[in-house]
């Protein structure tokens, strides 16, 4: 069983966001990680497309999304977003008021939200999207022939979103979208599809487990004048962003920032793989979030060390999800019997397990995935007799785990 994440201490609680969290925190039942994830997204669709960072003809903009992972009603998800939208909207009302949305239902919807509009000069295409039940948003996705999977997957990259309609055509150039979403573990596992993870809809969000922080009888005395300071910050920073910038790292961040891109592209095999295949880009966003905070014009090591901190957060919580599963129930009941198993498994004992139902062409190709995912090894000897027995061992890497 995998374990509740670690909250990441002083490194990701870094600028405004972190005096936010840690301002707001003593006052609130809400998880501090969805304090500020929250506002991270939040902040970065207010700021708009202007501040980027580039990978080849990649451009990464401050646009992301999140889905926060906790009991229903217990986990306080609705009450933490009220503590940063309350912020957001001290600095910038027309934003809330006028950029956030909620009811994905089709990516049609989507679009229209922030079309292009032939009768205005400069349309908002700021958009941010919450989602309080987000298991609604996973069932429309199941249903054959909607469109929204793919113009989510196309806003997170910050692609043109359009849809093929002779009748009535829709486009929306230069959007900015973000997405929160709040969801129970039960639902996630029982609505998230392997087609999801696989197509890299899945893994475009942040996923980040939250529980009740505390127990406040009597609710909270956060005043006014806490977040002064926080809000004059995000008010300048929001400033900042209004100029185009290209972030690009600074010396020390660089050096910091090839030691870690190997371990962090080399992803994980299964279910958590597929969950957190794009750490990198995410790392991305996050270290120019807070490098834009800052109003910096180069991502720092305090900036990409607290980025690398909300990413552990988050790879863990995904571990706490998904555990080892590969998605394939056959591989899964075989590696739960093998996994403790030092001195191996035999077909045998394979057979045995599945009560010699499962057949052998089954049980063949269950045995390849754990082979290429990794996780067995297979080993031949002598079974005494001159014929050579088959067993299968975790790997020495599993072994360790």
């Amino acid at each position: 069983m995998s374990t509740w994440p670690t909250l990441p201490r002083d490194a990701a609680l870094h600028g405004p966001a972190g005096e936010f969290v840690q301002r707001t925190a003593p006052h609130t039942e809400a998880d501090p990680m969805a304090l500020l994830t929250q506002f991270l997204i939040a902040f970065g669709v207010a700021a708009g497309r202007n501040v980027h960072y580039a990978v080849e003809a990649t451009r990464h903009h401050l646009n992301e999304f999140v889905i926060l992972v906790g009991p229903s009603g217990k986990g306080r998800k609705g009450s933490s977003w009220d503590h940063v939208d309350a912020l957001i909207a001290d600095v910038d009302c027309d934003f809330t008021e006028q950029c956030i949305s909620s009811g994905l239902s089709s990516g049609e919807g989507l679009i229209w939200e922030v079309r292009d509009d032939q009768n205005t000069d400069s349309p908002d295409k700021r958009r941010l999207v919450l989602e309080s039940e987000f298991a609604q948003v996973l069932k429309v996705l199941a249903r054959e022939g909607n469109t929204l999977s793919p113009v989510v997957r196309n806003a997170w990259d910050g692609k043109t979103l359009q849809t093929i309609n002779k009748n009535s055509p829709v486009r929306a150039r230069d959007a900015h979208i973000g997405i929160v979403g709040h969801i129970t573990k039960d639902e996630l596992l029982r609505f998230v599809t392997a087609t999801e993870l696989a197509n890299g809809f899945f893994n475009r969000f942040l996923v980040i487990a939250v529980q009740r922080s505390k127990e406040l009888p009597f609710g909270g005395r956060l005043a006014g004048e806490d977040l002064a300071r926080t809000r004059q910050a995000t008010r300048t920073a929001l400033q900042f962003a209004a100029t185009e910038r290209l972030l690009v790292f600074d010396p020390e961040a660089r050096e910091r920032w090839i030691e870690v891109y190997g371990p962090l592209s080399r992803g994980e095999a299964g279910l958590l793989g597929a969950a957190t295949r794009r750490a990198e880009a995410h790392v991305i966003r996050l270290a120019a979030l807070y490098a834009t905070l800052d109003c910096a014009e180069q991502i720092t090591l305090p900036h990409l060390e607290a980025a690398l901190a909300v990413w552990r957060y988050s790879a863990d919580s995904a571990r706490w999800i998904f555990g080892d599963s590969l998605g394939d129930p056959t591989a899964d009941e075989i590696w739960t019997l093998a996994k403790d198993r030092q001195a191996g498994v035999t077909r045998t004992d394979v057979r045995d397990l599945f009560s010699r139902n499962k057949k052998a062409r089954e049980i063949d190709r269950a045995l390849t995935v754990l082979e290429e995912a990794g996780r067995l090894q297979r080993t031949s000897s002598s079974d005494g007799r001159g014929r050579p027995a088959e067993k299968w061992l975790p790997t020495a890497k599993q072994s360790a785990a």
